[in-house]
């Protein structure tokens, strides 16, 4: 059954009935952030399993990144919440829930220095240090082995994308929410980067959220899309069904 305000693709909806699905690891139920009189997001209702990537998507200003930025508080929400594991992000501190809720931008957005630094940052925020072995055993998880001591100056936009995977799984995160995170990387980098995200949500079974305005890119990685128009989610299912009936291309 979906959510209140969650809309299906009409012409197959009970396709969404996938009995074999896990529980949310993340969950929205009546989102919603308005700034004035503009609603950025209205209303969402989506829930996100273990070792599941959504695509989120819709035309430039729909609200997909605004719904992002919730997920983790990086803005608050004017009504609605989030719950993580079930439970609810307001009762957890924030610098636990960022480190739950991992996120990576378009731009890498290193810090200047090494790999080994740019690694490390997050758990030295609260006082853990990481050793060389444990980055390195990072590093090699998302392609960069070797890459410990190297100056980030000298990183293609490819491996700077790899760095701010490993850098946001230092934290060990149950949830990834990814903002087109392969924009702005040629062709092949950006396969090898959708390689890496198969991988984490297998292998480590994050949850995924990720926004993206590239049709075969969701076809590629995600089971199930999200279209927005205007805040509100207006298709909800599987993705080649959901990006057909909106002529996503």
């Amino acid at each position: 059954m979906d959510l209140p305000g969650e809309r299906t693709v009409p012409f197959r909806a009970a396709t969404l009935a996938d009995p074999n699905r896990q529980p949310g690891e993340v969950e929205a139920r009546g989102v919603t952030r308005q700034i004035g009189d503009r609603k950025l997001v209205d209303h969402v209702n989506v829930s996100v399993g273990r070792g599941e990537i959504l695509a989120v998507t819709g035309a430039s200003g729909a609200g997909k990144s605004s719904f992002l930025r919730l997920v983790n508080r990086l803005d608050e929400p004017t009504s609605g919440t989030i719950f993580i594991r079930g439970r609810d992000y307001r009762q957890m501190e924030t610098p636990v829930l960022r480190r739950r809720v991992g996120m990576v931008m378009q731009s890498a957005n290193l810090f200047p220095g090494t790999v080994r630094g740019n690694v490390s940052f997050g758990p030295a925020q609260r006082g853990d240090t990481l050793g060389d072995e444990v980055i390195e055993q990072l590093l090699e998880k998302v392609g960069l082995a070797g890459y410990v001591a190297r100056d980030v100056n000298t990183l293609s936009g490819g491996e700077a994308q790899r760095v701010s995977f490993a850098r946001t799984l230092a934290n060990k995160p149950g949830i990834l929410l990814l903002d087109e995170p392969t924009s702005a990387l040629d062709e092949e980098a950006s396969r090898a980067i959708e390689d890496l995200i198969l991988k984490l949500t297998e292998e480590d079974q994050i949850a995924c959220l990720m926004v993206t305005h590239n049709a075969p890119q969701a076809m590629r990685l995600a089971k199930r899309t999200m279209y927005m128009t205007s805040g509100k989610v207006v298709a909800l299912g599987p993705t080649k069904e959901v990006l057909d009936a909106h002529n996503v291309v």
